[in-house]
């Protein structure tokens, strides 16, 4: 079993529990739920590569990254530099997030575009992301079938939540839902974490129509995003690159200025 399936394995048992702790019928009390979100489009129209910055505390390929880093400090500096979204990682087992991450965030920078980056295989997960103040919500084309995809992103839509489908190759393209605008390619292969922005590259031309496309993972210096963002991506979502300096945002404002 790989570290996907590991982390899908124990997702599954940790929603069972969530709902038994939180029923769905309970979300719906939290001020943020199926709030109006801030997502028109993320995708700039000068012409400059837009971010998607990530606060992430570990991941199974890099161990500790930024264990101590408080994630309202973090989105102030982000917001600060002008990023078009924050992502926050909302898994504890793994990256060290949690939903309490993403309300923080929300309650204090109500006009900054959250999205929840987890594993997402069940309905509830979107009903928590509305409940915690996402915009967005990621889901993952290698964890999921073309008919949960579906069921996902429509559910998605009626909450008011923008989707950003992640894909890894062309047979993930295939499970692509219409309904769904932002269509992301991790650069890291998710079972061996190899990464490889030849990836993007490779399938920006098989891309749906109508979609913005966004390249994700592995990403760091404004001459790689140059080069993808000449391909003909919009928006790049980095998190290392920011997350493992001692100063996410300047970091981050540093590649900005450097755009």
């Amino acid at each position: 079993m790989n570290i996907l399936d590991t982390i899908v394995e124990h997702k599954r048992v940790e929603v069972l529990e969530r709902k038994q702790k939180r029923p769905l019928s309970s979300l719906n009390s939290s001020s943020f739920y199926r709030r109006r979100t801030n997502v028109i489009s993320l995708s700039q129209e000068t012409g400059k590569p837009a971010i998607i910055a990530e606060f992430k505390r570990r991941s199974p390929s890099r161990g500790a990254i930024h264990m101590e880093a408080d994630p309202v400090a973090v989105a102030g500096a982000y917001e600060a530099a002008g990023v078009s979204a924050m992502s926050i990682l909302t898994d504890r087992n793994f990256f060290g997030g949690s939903l309490r991450d993403l309300k923080q965030v929300r309650e204090s920078f109500p006009g900054l575009v959250l999205l929840r980056k987890d594993f997402i295989i069940d309905p509830y997960q979107l009903h928590e992301a509305s409940a915690y103040g996402a915009d967005m919500v990621l889901l993952i084309a290698a964890i999921l079938e073309g008919h949960e995809v579906e069921e996902l992103a429509l559910e998605a839509a009626s909450l008011g939540l923008s989707v950003l489908f992640e894909v890894h190759d062309a047979g993930d393209l295939e499970k692509h839902h219409p309904s769904i605008k932002y269509v992301g390619v991790n650069n890291r292969d998710l079972k061996t974490f190899k990464v490889d922005t030849v990836r993007s590259l490779e399938l920006i031309g098989r891309m749906p129509g109508g979609v913005v496309p966004v390249s994700e993972s592995g990403l760091s210096t404004p001459e790689e995003i140059g080069r993808l963002s000449e391909a003909g991506y919009q928006l790049f979502l980095m998190g290392e690159a920011f997350m493992r300096e001692k100063d996410p945002g300047a970091a981050c404002s540093l590649l900005m200025k450097k755009l």
